[in-house]
């Protein structure tokens, strides 16, 4: 079976995680994706777990023999894919200007922060960074608590490079009916900004700005919350509509809280009674109970817990993969295709495993690559 983009060959030059995760996203969908980065720079290649399904080479674009041989990539080459401060493609000579010269069709990705443009244009940044400057950052934690930065890259992900991964899918769609390829602007900043749509609108419906830790889904309210059980683990409950609130007091035999569910006058007295109940049993008891009903609850999982949770291994999203420092579990494609469905194909590639061969494709022979390996541009 064919994927749907295996006919697409990508360069990506990006490194850490906002570029490899977007590329990840297009290689799972059989996207040619070939990592490249200087021979000094493993880091470079891109974390293990968003490494599969792509081919490595090693090529230091400062170099002069090296920019050759991408510009000879580039001429075949659908997208190319960076993630560097704007201005950085531009003095090595890789930019989508001097780029587009070489190939009309080609499709550039740029993933940055703040994007190529603007007041914010030569700030650096990191995922807390920008988080912040969306309001994303302000809406989590606790009333009253500074803010809370999550352990998990919102913006370089979701901001970053699930918009960029968007853009460049949206741009070969044009380039079908246009024949040309364009530049795809990915800010991690734009992208975060539009995660605040809910917050958003309730700060236009009220009038003012909602106060972190106070809101309905926040867990201010014992309905939408985390309890700590007798085990010390937790649980949670999300039971925003009045029904499946109503279930829950009914098992609790606190029916007199279903009308309670937003009261601000009771809501200590009812956080009194769920937080000592969740203390009385394990969290695996407070499952096996709680599970069974038509009430939204979960249970706040370990990691050695998610990679068995029979739902995400029903789903296929638990895979494991080949990687330079051994197997590894890690998610599998994220997107259902019911005709053409996205695969694992490869585990991560060694370093620059990729590089003898691609050179061989473009016309190298032995001698030629070992020059090149001999002067350290690969």
């Amino acid at each position: 079976m064919t994927l749907p983009l295996a006919k697409f060959r990508m360069l990506d030059i990006s490194r850490q995680m906002p570029g490899p995760f977007c590329s990840a996203l297009l290689a799972d969908m059989g996207m040619d994706v070939l990592s490249i980065a200087a021979p000094s720079d493993p880091l470079g290649a891109g974390l293990p777990l968003i490494m599969r399904n792509k081919r490595s080479m090693k090529l230091d674009l400062k170099s002069e023999a090296g920019r050759a041989i991408f510009h000879r990539l580039v001429e075949t080459a659908d997208v190319v894919l960076e993630g560097a401060r704007p201005g950085v493609t531009k003095r090595l000579g890789v930019d989508y200007e001097t780029l587009r010269t070489k190939n009309p069709r080609l499709v550039y990705c740029s993933i940055t922060g703040y994007g190529p443009d603007g007041p914010f244009v030569g700030r650096v940044g990191h995922d807390a960074n920008y988080l912040a400057y969306a309001g994303v950052l302000n809406h989590i934690g606790n009333g009253g608590e500074a803010p809370v930065i999550p352990d998990v890259q919102f913006a370089d992900c979701g901001g970053g490079g699930l918009m960029g991964a968007v853009g460049i899918l949206t741009a070969l769609l044009a380039r079908a009916e246009t024949g040309r390829g364009q530049f795809v602007d990915a800010a991690m900043l734009d992208g975060s900004l539009a995660f605040t749509a809910y917050p958003l609108l309730l700060k236009h419906t009220l009038g003012r700005e909602p106060e972190r830790g106070y809101g309905q889904p926040t867990g201010h309210y014992p309905c939408y919350a985390v309890y700590e059980t007798a085990d010390a683990r937790h649980l949670t409950l999300a039971n925003y509509e009045p029904h499946f609130w109503a279930t829950l007091c009914r098992h609790f035999g606190r029916e007199e809280f279903i009308p309670w569910q937003w009261d601000e006058s009771r809501r200590g007295e009812m956080f009194a009674f769920f937080r000592a109940r969740f203390r009385e049993k394990t969290l695996a008891e407070w499952t096996r109970e709680l599970e069974p009903l038509e009430i939204c609850y979960a249970p706040v999982d370990t990691f050695d817990e998610v990679l068995v949770n029979p739902q995400l291994v029903h789903r296929g999203m638990i895979v494991e993969i080949a990687t330079p420092l051994g197997p590894m579990k890690t998610f599998g494609p994220p997107i259902k295709l019911s005709d053409t469905p996205a695969s694992i194909r490869s585990g991560a590639p060694a370093f620059g495993a990729h590089t003898d061969a691609v050179l061989a494709e473009l016309g190298f022979d032995a001698a030629a690559i070992a020059a090149l390996r001999e002067s350290r541009v690969i």
